[in-house]
């Protein structure tokens, strides 16, 4: 009896955990590891998914060249302008790149890409007000431009391209940006108001006809029909927007350094070479000539406007000469991002521009009346170290009508507290920033305390060059 007990007893426990067992595993209160289909167990998943750390994705040059060449087509998502109902945004700062342009190079003994600049609202791509931006750029002679912005025409209108001319595509990259902008920051934010005046605006460009165009046909979407007379369009003679802080002859030493490096690179690269050579031959010049007149600058003209190739006598040059041009470029980013020459450069290259917004953001915060809406219109060149300086290291290299921008926000609940938020072609890259990426680990709020960017530009930048200040870091090699 007392066997036969024990054993009604151990059966009943034995159901009973094996009840609580299954219940558990119903609840995903203990792991449960099944078999596959094709007999891996899952923990081994990790193993079978491609590690981007170690196993990057092949590079696409096609595909990279049509994120590049940012042909207008469906709407564009955005990230602008959010953040929680109790907070009011008080400034925007916006860096853009001008939009698509004729190639500033040519291959010799080419024909070059037959591309009309002027500007025709029935051709595509198009923009609803793309006939009504002609007009209002007719009547310009009231702007304030500064030197010799007021030389310079306010659209494109030859009927061929003239070298490095903003082309109808990239007028409409601008409109599309200026739209965009206006629906956010002025329809949803309220950041002008109707009656705006000029000292609420910043404005400021090269010297060069694309980069004050696009800047115009930007402003024509945001503030439709604007006045004129309050538009103040600044010259900026640097490509890098130093100003009055330019003389640093460390900067020069890491740019020529950077040079070297990609030389070095280049030379490196035997599918290169040969598809130098191979062209050299179809236009009958010297390799070393052909290299010179940068000819990817030149292609990706053909290929954003989608015109074939040039040929000779000798042949035609092909997709494959431009897929493997295009794929060393792209490795050249890469490598750029990995090695610290570039960073150096772009940490002294920048700073006079970063300094001129931490300091116009302090004096916002503080209550002062200062432009609440800046645009500056630029190059390449100048977003591309922007980007490096801050650490944003994932970003693609900046397309055609690339923009970047910087928001500042006041908090409605602790009105002395300001955060900004940083955006890269609608892409919230505020925690990508070196100096904010783990802040949202320990914050509810999606955004970086302004006095972190502060910090950054006034201090931490020259910590690289065992230096506290922007001059002694120019004088001085980094460690």
């Amino acid at each position: 009896m007392l066997f036969r007990n024990r054993f009604l007893f151990l059966l009943a426990l034995a159901a009973l955990l094996a009840f609580l067992s299954l219940s558990l595993q119903f609840l995903h209160l203990i792991p449960v590891n099944p078999v596959r289909e094709d007999g891996l167990n899952p923990k081994s998943r990790k193993r079978i998914m491609p590690d981007l750390l170690t196993e990057p994705p092949a590079i696409d040059p096609v595909y990279e060249a049509h994120v590049y060449c940012n042909i207008p087509g469906i709407a564009e998502r955005s990230m602008e302008g959010h953040a929680p109902h109790y907070f009011k945004l008080v400034s925007v700062q916006v860096l853009i790149r001008h939009g698509d342009r004729y190639p500033l190079y040519a291959i010799p003994k080419t024909k070059r890409p037959d591309i009309d600049c002027m500007l025709v609202p029935s051709r595509k791509p198009s923009h609803p007000q793309l006939e009504a931006f002609i007009k209002h750029m007719s009547k310009g002679s009231a702007a304030q431009m500064d030197g010799s912005l007021s030389s310079l025409p306010h659209f494109p209108s030859h009927s061929l391209c003239e070298m490095g001319e903003l082309t109808q595509t990239g007028v409409v990259q601008h409109l599309r940006n200026g739209q965009l902008l206006r629906e956010i920051y002025i329809n949803k934010h309220k950041l002008l108001p109707g009656d705006w005046t000029a000292k609420q605006l910043y404005l400021e460009t090269t010297g060069k006809s694309r980069t004050l165009q696009s800047a115009l046909a930007l402003l024509y979407t945001f503030l439709p029909d604007f006045d004129w007379k309050k538009i103040n369009m600044r010259h900026q003679w640097s490509t890098i927007f130093c100003s009055g802080s330019c003389d640093c002859p460390m900067r020069n030493h890491y740019l020529e350094e950077e040079q070297r490096r990609q030389y070095s690179l280049r030379v490196k690269n035997n599918d290169l070479e040969r598809i130098y050579v191979d062209m050299a031959k179809i236009v009958g010049i010297p390799t070393r000539q052909l290299r010179a007149s940068n000819p990817i600058d030149s292609l990706l003209c053909y290929f954003c406007h989608n015109v074939s190739f040039p040929c000779t006598k000798a042949g035609c040059i092909g997709m494959e000469h431009f897929k493997v041009i295009k794929r060393h470029q792209l490795e050249d980013e890469r490598e750029r991002q990995e090695k610290k020459l570039y960073f150096l450069y772009a940490l002294l290259a920048t700073h006079p521009l970063l300094n001129q917004t931490v300091n116009r953001l302090q004096r916002i915060a503080e209550g002062k009346k200062e432009e609440v809406f800046v645009l500056y219109s630029a190059h390449d060149v100048t977003l591309s170290p922007v980007l490096s300086a801050l650490g944003i290291t994932e970003a693609r290299f900046p397309r055609f009508a690339a923009r970047l921008v910087f928001e500042l926000w006041q908090d409605g609940k602790r009105p002395k507290e300001h955060f900004i938020r940083i955006l890269y072609n609608g892409a919230d890259v505020t925690f990508q920033t070196s100096f904010c990426k783990d802040h949202y680990k320990r914050s509810n709020k999606p955004m970086c305390p302004l006095e972190k960017f502060v910090n950054f530009v006034k201090r931490d930048m020259f910590l690289i060059f065992n230096s506290t200040s922007y001059y002694d870091a120019c004088h001085r090699k980094a460690l």
